[in-house]
């Protein structure tokens, strides 16, 4: 996926700091940096307009158009090209198999679990979901994922593994990064559901890493499913991947529900400069502690909370 937008001056000075320590050796023409994070290429030209390439760059540039919004007001629109957008949109029907298919939530938001969710869906429900509205998450506001969800979860069979936020931050105190984690995720609920289905046509995994960087990251599991077929954009393509998007969502904002009944605060999603100042006011009401319980700690959220402590 590649996303293109222009920034203010403002931005580009937050951009150059940012990915400072993130930079390529080689820089391509015109352009003021290139950096690698994570799975995101990001390039800023002399122009100002600022690229994102990769499996999550739609992840990066949404972070960025929330920081351009804050900076000057200003809506940067973050969707692919015309072209492009109607290539990747759902048509009237999903691939027609049967199949399961996985996906995530949660995993760009400071706050919350990571939630990872497969479900196997015949061909036979593909009519019925896409009749409900049934896509990928992300294009859906949460009031319809709360439409949605509950009628999926009645219907369709599914299995879902929540990754509570304690769990996470000793994962990455081990050593694990995010795609590490998320492969040992998809693996585990995958396999849970090739053990039921093992009728299913195809089983399909919304590619965040190349495939054999996900089967290196689970090496050391004792129970490894292969012959998934990764696609990026797969929610779009397969009925079972986008049911997944839509129930891990839903789960997703239940869990963040319970987590602000607890804390007396709404909770937001994401992990933006709004979310640094709910940190601080986290730490402040309940102590640092409480944060390896309700965060991930490795997020740059961590260290930039504390200029808003009171």
């Amino acid at each position: 996926m590649t996303i293109v937008f222009k920034v203010s001056d403002e931005l580009k000075q937050e951009l150059i700091s940012y990915y400072a320590d993130k930079k390529r050796e080689k820089t391509p023409p015109y352009a003021i940096f290139q950096a690698m994070d994570a799975d995101t290429i990001v390039t800023l030209y002399e122009s100002g307009k600022i690229m994102f390439q990769g499996v999550c760059a739609d992840i990066d540039a949404a972070m960025w158009s929330q920081r351009e919004k804050k900076l000057t007001g200003k809506q940067v629109d973050i969707s692919p090209s015309e072209e492009k957008k109607k290539k990747e949109s759902v048509s009237s029907s999903f691939a027609s198999i049967s199949s399961i298919g996985s996906d995530e939530v949660g995993t760009g938001d400071f706050f919350g679990p990571v939630v990872v969710t497969a479900c196997y869906v015949s061909k036979e429900d593909i009519s019925w979901l896409y009749r409900i509205g049934v896509k990928d998450s992300k294009a859906l506001t949460d009031e319809k994922i709360a439409s949605i969800a509950p009628q999926l979860i009645k219907k369709i069979d599914y299995t879902t593994f929540i990754l509570k936020n304690d769990d996470y931050n000793r994962y990455q105190s081990q050593g694990y990064n995010m795609n590490q984690i998320k492969s040992i995720l998809h693996n585990k609920v995958l396999y849970q559901m090739k053990m039921k289905h093992p009728e299913c046509d195809k089983i399909i995994v919304d590619q965040f890493v190349y495939p054999q960087k996900y089967y290196e990251h689970i090496k050391d599991s004792t129970q490894v499913v292969r012959g998934i077929t990764f696609e990026t954009k797969a929610e779009n393509k397969y009925a079972s991947v986008a049911s997944a998007s839509c129930i891990s969502r839903y789960i997703f904002l239940l869990k963040m529900k319970e987590l602000g009944e607890e804390l007396g605060m709404k909770i937001l999603k994401g992990a933006g400069e709004e979310v640094d100042k709910l940190a601080a006011a986290v730490v402040q009401k309940y102590g640092i502690d409480k944060l390896n319980s309700v965060a991930k700690l490795n997020f740059k959220n961590t260290e930039k909370y504390q200029q808003y402590l009171k």
